[in-house]
């Protein structure tokens, strides 16, 4: 924490060649983020020059070069890690450098963050085939985080004011999915996010889990028993160590009003059973969260947008709730979460 008692934010700048760079920019100069913490940017500055220009933005004059001098901070700044040639940068464009240099600023804040640098993560969107081609064996954030902090336990948690959905799996093709589902997994998944709502809204949360199947396998009659065999067991071990929690409930009635008003958060068996209707409400509004890390992790909940990249068009809404989250975790302890215990 600063000196003011403003925890430091380390706000990871994307890949270079998307909308990243213009809203870590609008986030610097956000006064109002500034009266609650203090971002510091993970990026390059001759990037954030170069996208400032084209956007009309202005770049912060104060700027890091060492990881220990960060603890100093006391106003928002840029930690230049010099990870791309700015020149070679194109807006919009699919890249390997921009990719390497998407995963080094990753890398290097969750390391800040291990170290007490910083007192939160919070990431810009990155690209997951400028990943892929840079040689990064990772999918995506969620991924790459885990195994960086060593978290034997994690799950990603998109939150906004109107609806909360935790991840069973995330980036996973439609027919490994079932295949990837466990009662083990299924039951950490459920007290990582009991663990986060209580630490967000300080009761005991009002859980929905979701089925896998269409009417959640109605009795057997579609899928393999997802729901009888791995689900439910999930579900009432749950409940046996004093969760508020129902399910497996049918994932096409799930989300209708009446049911939203009397949950706190749903657990979503795979990535578009959550997401879909978490982004019809609360597009730009959204959180993605990460349970489980030693660190606090929040990112926004779109992608590198690379169409308008550069062009000054880009929403910072989400960016800026994701460092408000990122500040209000860091301020009630770091991380989120050990996994709960093991199903019996």
């Amino acid at each position: 924490m600063s000196a003011a008692g403003r925890p430091r934010i380390a706000v990871t700048m994307g890949d270079p060649a998307g909308v990243g760079p213009e809203l870590c920019l609008r986030a610097l100069a956000e006064d109002r983020l500034g009266r609650i913490c203090t971002p510091v940017v993970f990026g390059d500055v001759a990037v954030l020059r170069r996208a400032g220009a084209a956007c009309g933005l202005a770049v912060p004059e104060r700027v890091f070069t060492a990881a220990a001098a960060l603890t100093q901070a006391a106003a928002p700044a840029v930690y230049d890690l010099r990870a791309v040639d700015a020149a070679d940068v194109r807006p919009g464009a699919v890249d390997a450098a921009t990719g390497a240099a998407a995963c080094r600023y990753i890398e290097t804040a969750v390391d800040a963050a291990l170290a007490g640098h910083v007192d939160a993560l919070c990431t810009a969107p990155i690209h997951k085939e400028a990943l892929r081609a840079a040689g990064v064996p990772y999918p995506g954030h969620t991924e790459l985080l885990a195994a960086r902090t060593g978290a034997p336990q994690h799950c990603m948690m998109l939150t906004a004011d109107v609806l909360t959905c935790s991840l069973v799996t995330t980036h996973l093709g439609f027919r490994e999915i079932a295949g990837a589902l466990s009662t083990e997994r299924i039951a950490a998944v459920i007290a990582l996010t009991a663990d986060a709502m209580r630490r967000l809204h300080g009761r005991e949360p009002r859980l929905a889990v979701c089925g896998l199947n269409p009417h959640a396998g109605e009795h057997g009659l579609f899928g393999a028993g997802e729901e009888e065999r791995i689900i439910r067991p999930a579900v009432e071990h749950a409940v046996r160590n004093g969760l508020r929690v129902e399910g497996p409930l049918p994932p096409d009635t799930a989300f209708v009003p009446g049911r939203r008003e009397r949950t706190d958060a749903y657990v979503c068996m795979y990535h578009d059973q959550g997401l879909i209707p978490l982004k019809l409400l609360a597009f730009d509004r959204a959180v993605n969260v990460t349970l489980g890390l030693p660190i606090v992790r929040t990112s926004v909940d779109h992608g590198t947008a690379l169409d308008i990249a550069w062009q000054g068009k880009a929403d910072p809404r989400s960016l800026f709730a994701a460092i408000r989250l990122a500040a209000q975790l860091a301020r009630r302890g770091a991380g989120q979460g050990d996994g709960g215990t093991r199903p019996r």
